[in-house]
């Protein structure tokens, strides 16, 4: 895989993982001149201010602090904008971290976790690609979208079975964000009045609790809960139409 010569800085506070992470370049990235290394936020501005790399191999966990890379990230992204900025963390468990720093612009994710840096992950950022993850992250980031999807669809099923239309999904909704009937009556585009949704109320005990006496103690907590466990209401997704 064949690399231009380029300029890095590496961002670590730990020295016997800097020396590893040099040592990575050395053997498997010659192309690649380490113009300096950081152990804090102050070091690294002082460098990148005398010399602006093409890449920034930076940590998260800077003296103890997460928000710090976070922030070395954004500012960085936003005053040198041409410069690629590759995570490679320790931060394995915490996924809001990634999250932010996504949101901050970095150019990829590499986790210290099984498989570590390599020519092919840095390669991939040199050449312009985005969300460059390896495999420890990307495992995980596979693992949450099977679970989106799956969810999705058992949500679509649940809807089927249960012969929920869009009025039903939307008075559901909003009885669970706490709205009452009178306030659901004025939702924009809902045709409905107290008493038409009292008897679509009525409707849904029936096919959520056909085995109830009629739908006898089922109140409108009740059935909220029940369209969430049948995944009818996605939970992560709550949110209030336009009024």
């Amino acid at each position: 895989m064949k690399l231009e010569k380029f300029k890095v800085i590496i961002v670590e506070d730990v020295p016997l993982e800097l020396k590893g992470t040099e040592g990575i370049f050395r053997n498997d990235i010659p192309e690649a001149e380490i113009i300096g290394t950081a152990e804090n936020e102050t070091q690294y501005w002082r460098l990148i201010k005398s010399n602006t790399p093409d890449l920034v191999l930076l940590d998260l966990g800077l003296g103890g602090s997460t928000t710090v890379g976070v922030e070395i990230c954004r500012h960085t992204k936003e005053s040198y904008p041409k410069v690629k900025v590759l995570i490679f963390t320790g931060e394995v468990l915490n996924e809001k971290l990634w999250v932010d720093v996504l949101d901050a612009g970095c150019d990829g994710i590499c986790l210290k976790s099984g498989e570590l840096l390599t020519r092919a992950d840095v390669s991939c950022v040199m050449q312009g690609k985005k969300m460059v993850f390896n495999q420890p992250i990307l495992e995980k980031i596979v693992d949450r979208f099977k679970h989106s999807v799956g969810s999705e669809l058992m949500r679509q099923e649940a809807l089927v079975n249960y012969e929920i239309d869009e009025y039903d999904e939307r008075f559901l909704r909003h009885l669970a964000l706490g709205y009452t009937k009178e306030q659901i009556t004025n939702l924009r585009g809902m045709p409905f009045g107290v008493k038409s949704l009292e008897k679509r109320q009525n409707e849904l005990i029936q096919k959520l609790f056909p085995d109830s006496d009629r739908g006898t103690g089922v109140n409108a907590t009740r059935l909220v809960v029940k369209a969430l466990e049948l995944r009818i209401l996605d939970l992560d997704n709550l949110m209030p139409d336009e009024e």
